[in-house]
């Protein structure tokens, strides 16, 4: 099976130089622009009633449709990516901690041999939009390969993955990197997608602008943090000043961006998604209404922000109610770009039907599997169904212990999850359950074992 992946990445190169050879004069095709924020909370936007100056990414949203019920595929960064760049869960992949995790001897339970590279075999989003005669770039953060850098991180760097262009970029160092200059890389990572975008005005293209902000450590220039000091703030939040002007960086690189594609003539056939790779970290900003923060599979730490425009054709100012998630932003920029799917094995289901035709989509399960402790967050194993308005969380250390291995949350009226239902719901608990275990089943997750 491997061999044969390898094989049609191969043809899927060749196919797709000849398509670059035969397409005409005029980019007919929609581009796509993915700009994936790292650690941002679903409430630190203001459009989804944060506290901190998001005015770029604000007019994002009032111009396109903004997702109330977007989810993350892990609550940590690399199964995230994994996900975006296959459409597959994270369990399916086996990949399901952050490159390269942690290991916790003094734990209860020992963690699965999981795998710690998005291996060359699986298909991606670049591979797939170049065989359809797209320049493909990625540009920031990646932390898919098993290394982070250089010469480990080569054999799996995003060349391999099937991006023309790439440029991976890594989190600031606390006591190393200097607050003063960019110290995680927004500007840097701006200023080569607008290159890419003026030499690929003429092309199809798909761009994803992988951003290392707002990650820890918590850093940013003088001049920044006092601007931002002196904004109104928020009532009810403890607004954290640093985060803040982090969090503006982001929002003045995005506003980068959208002017660039104005300027070259590019908006009205651009699609834009902007969404984040987990929840925020909690010991930064309070994640409100939500529980819990980055890492954990409480709605704190997955439930995400996400913004989709197409002028012209997604209707501007809406909100949307269909629960999605990372695995699904593959095959809706296929189905939007008319780019067939056919042969291509995805968990994820196009949400076109949301965007184009303004409707909520009919419920889809959503699963979530963390084998792993998580030292930032505390963490423990577990997994986790959303089913309609329904949430299950299965501890993995009480199963074994006799402990209180479930809760069961209706988050649309708790969805701060309080109130915890198992006890009460004992039918819908059994339903969910079974559930669980046979999605686990089918995508062969791995189960952490008793040491």
């Amino acid at each position: 099976m491997a061999e044969k992946q390898v094989i049609m990445k191969m043809l899927y190169t060749l196919i797709s130089l000849m398509l670059l050879v035969s397409c005409g004069e005029k980019n007919t095709h929609p581009n796509i622009l993915l700009i994936l924020a790292d650690d941002l909370g679903y409430n630190q936007l203001g459009c989804f009633g944060g506290p901190y100056s998001t005015p770029g990414i604000d007019k994002l949203a009032e111009e396109g449709m903004r997702f109330t019920n977007a989810y993350s595929s892990a609550a940590i960064c690399s199964p995230t990516r994994a996900a975006l760049m296959t459409g597959k869960y994270p369990a399916r992949l086996h990949l399901t901690d952050f490159i390269k995790g942690n290991d916790f001897p003094d734990k209860m339970l020992k963690q699965p041999a999981w795998q710690k590279f998005l291996p060359l075999e699986e298909i991606t989003l670049g591979e797939i939009f170049r065989q359809n005669g797209y320049r493909t770039a990625i540009f920031g953060k990646w932390h898919l390969s098993i290394e982070k850098t250089p010469p480990e991180s080569a054999p799996y760097n995003p060349d391999k993955q099937g991006f023309d262009e790439y440029m991976v970029t890594y989190k600031p160092r606390s006591g190393r990197t200097n607050p003063e200059h960019d110290p995680h890389n927004v500007d840097s990572i701006t200023d080569r997608s607008l290159r890419f975008l003026e030499e690929n005005r003429e092309n199809p293209f798909v761009m994803v602008v992988s951003h290392n902000a707002i990650h820890d450590p918590i850093m940013e220039s003088k001049e920044r943090i006092e601007e931002y000091e002196s904004l109104d703030q928020s009532p009810g939040y403890n607004v954290n000043p640093k985060l803040g002007a982090m969090v503006t960086r982001l929002d003045d690189g995005t506003v980068r961006l959208l002017d660039k594609l104005q300027e070259l003539g590019l908006e009205q056939n651009t699609i834009v998604f902007f969404c984040s790779d987990n929840g925020g970290r909690e010991k930064y900003a309070n994640q409100k209404p939500f529980r819990k923060g980055k890492g954990w599979l409480y709605e704190g730490g997955i439930h995400v922000p996400m913004i989709v425009r197409w002028p012209g054709e997604i209707k501007s100012g809406l909100t949307n109610e269909t629960v999605t998630s990372t695995i699904d932003i593959l095959p809706t920029i296929l189905d939007l770009a008319g780019i067939s799917s056919e042969g291509n094995q995805f968990d994820g289901r196009s949400i076109a039907g949301a965007l184009l035709e303004n409707k909520e989509l009919e419920s889809s399960a959503r699963y979530w599997h963390y084998p792993h402790y998580h030292g930032g967050s505390g963490m423990k194993p577990a997994s986790a169904l959303r089913k309609g308005n329904y949430k299950l969380i299965e501890w993995h250390e009480e199963l074994l212990t006799g402990g209180h291995a479930w809760e069961l949350y209706d988050l649309i009226a708790d969805p701060g999850e309080s109130t915890d239902l198992s006890k009460t719901e004992p039918e819908l608990l059994e339903e969910m359950l079974g559930d669980l275990n046979e999605w686990r089943d089918e995508v062969n997750a791995q189960m952490p074992e008793q040491r």
